[in-house]
């Protein structure tokens, strides 16, 4: 099978553009796909993320358009003939910029429409005339209600990462979206795993579909190094300084189930020196896009997201993943780690499991079909420094290797002479102090009174007035007669 793009049957344009971008070899899902959607069969794909799925489907779109391309100005001469459809905004407008680069040498025209952002743009946009529109489902369906597209004249439909569609609730757009396209068209469904709920989704919308699985459904990449690591709630924070010291790292993506803890991790990681940036739901698509920017230009070392990024992001050359906390799908696990180790190069994965996430490891074991050992984090902080001592008055540096019981001990008789030796080098010392001997003695009559009668014997000072009366003392008992006054 072709494996190099110079021998596909590309269009000058689109080779000319291929080659510029640096591609040689096909991946697998390359190789496979684009012959097949050439020659404009229905397509179900499946393989691992960082596979190149974009490329195995929008240069084989580009290359059946062609015969549309026109110069004129008029919108009338660019309706759309390809539909694009992403779950996540990060992803759509990832895959627009990569279609934007295949086409840049052709007169087609492509935008990208998500939501976050103002519709007026978008809207001048489509207006113009696009042949290739690259959207999420309900922003998509803002246009069409506003009559801002018509979409009777698609002939090819990319339904791209559709299990993550399905699982966060896109099935009713996406049945109302495909009722406005023509019957007579091409659909192609790519995504990372397979699951039922995909299967009847292909039964109904594609037509004979030819299957396409480069890997095993719901495998993890070869090149990713997978680690699981015990660590409680309260030292996770603790854990992640850990690894990154331990391994080195320059930048990582540390993802979490919840926004909420999306933002207090990364602020939390920003006050104790680590360059952070969160993303999430919950930021505008502008606050989105410039995390993501200073993430790549590498202003900042760690990404703090949700599941939000798990699903296409390509960005090159991460070098870790960490799963903050294990994700409740476990499905989520194959794409989150899927970040790290893309386009063949190695990445580590890094899990912090808790007591309480026995069940959600368990259900990962049975997706990947692999025994996971969790082991133990060795902080630096806990280990010893200086010398250290065995228990048996034996020491040794913190850096020597062995135990110290294996030394042989001094012979009984040799530790005897020591020790009378040790002893007799000490002064000597009476067993008996003869003070302690004496019978008691009590005090003579004519002994000093105690320095607190003496003290209450002594006449009143000078100082005071004499026109000043003293006061009268009270009786300690009162059967005793009352004391004269001076």
């Amino acid at each position: 099978m072709t494996s190099s793009f110079s021998n596909l049957s590309l269009a000058e344009p689109l080779a000319r553009a291929v080659a510029e971008m640096g591609y040689e070899s096909m991946t697998p899902i390359q190789a496979q796909a684009i012959p097949v959607v050439l020659s404009g069969q229905d397509v179900m794909g499946a393989a691992q993320t960082g596979t190149g799925k974009t490329a195995a489907f929008s240069l084989p779109l580009l290359q059946r358009l062609l015969k549309h391309e026109s110069g004129s100005a008029s919108p009338a001469r660019h309706p759309v003939r390809a539909l694009v459809l992403l779950p996540t905004r990060e992803l759509a407008d990832q895959v627009a910029r990569q279609i934007a680069l295949y086409a840049k040498h052709t007169r087609l025209r492509s935008t990208v429409v998500f939501g976050g952002m103002d519709m007026k743009p978008q809207t001048i946009e489509l207006k113009k005339g696009v042949e290739v529109l690259v959207a999420t489902p309900g922003r998509l369906l803002d246009h069409i209600e506003a009559k801002n597209t018509v979409l009777n004249q698609v002939e090819y439909v990319v339904l791209d990462e559709a299990d993550r569609m399905l699982d966060i609730g896109f099935l009713p757009d996406l049945q109302r979206i495909l009722s406005y396209l023509p019957k007579q068209r091409t659909t192609l469904l790519f995504s990372a795993t397979f699951s039922p709920e995909i299967r009847r989704l292909a039964g109904s919308y594609l037509d004979n579909p030819v299957t396409i699985e480069v890997a095993r459904p719901n495998e993890t990449a070869a090149t990713v190094e997978q680690r699981f690591y015990s660590a409680n709630d309260e030292d996770k924070r603790r854990a992640i300084h850990q690894v990154l010291r331990t391994h080195g790292l320059t930048q990582a993506f540390i993802f979490v189930n919840s926004k909420l803890g999306c933002a207090r991790l990364a602020r939390s990681l920003e006050r104790e020196g680590l360059r952070t940036t969160a993303l999430h739901g919950d930021k505008s698509q502008d606050e989105r896009l410039k995390a993501l920017e200073a993430f790549k230009s590498g202003a900042v070392d760690l990404l703090v997201c949700t599941d939000v990024a798990a699903r296409g992001l390509d960005i090159k050359d991460v070098p870790a993943v960490f799963n903050f906390d294990v994700p409740f799908n476990a499905e989520d696990y194959v794409h989150r780690i899927g970040r790290t180790g893309r386009a063949g190069a190695s990445g580590l994965a890094f899990t912090l499991v808790s007591a309480s996430d026995a069940r959600l490891v368990a259900d990962i074991e049975q997706l990947i079909k692999k025994k996971i050992d969790i082991e133990a984090i060795e902080y630096d902080e806990d280990r010893p420094r200086g010398r250290i001592n065995d228990g048996r008055r034996a020491w040794r540096d913190a850096g020597e290797t062995g135990d110290l019981r294996d030394a042989i001990p001094p012979a009984p008789r040799e530790r005897s002479e020591r020790r009378e030796q040790y002893r007799g080098a000490r002064p000597a010392v009476s067993a008996h102090d003869p003070f302690f001997e004496k019978p008691y003695e009590a005090n003579s009559a004519d002994a000093a009174a105690p320095t607190w009668e003496a003290a209450a014997r002594q006449p009143a000072r000078s100082s005071v007035s004499a026109n000043i009366k003293p006061r009268r003392k009270l009786a300690a008992l009162l059967k005793a007669s009352q004391p004269e006054t001076q």
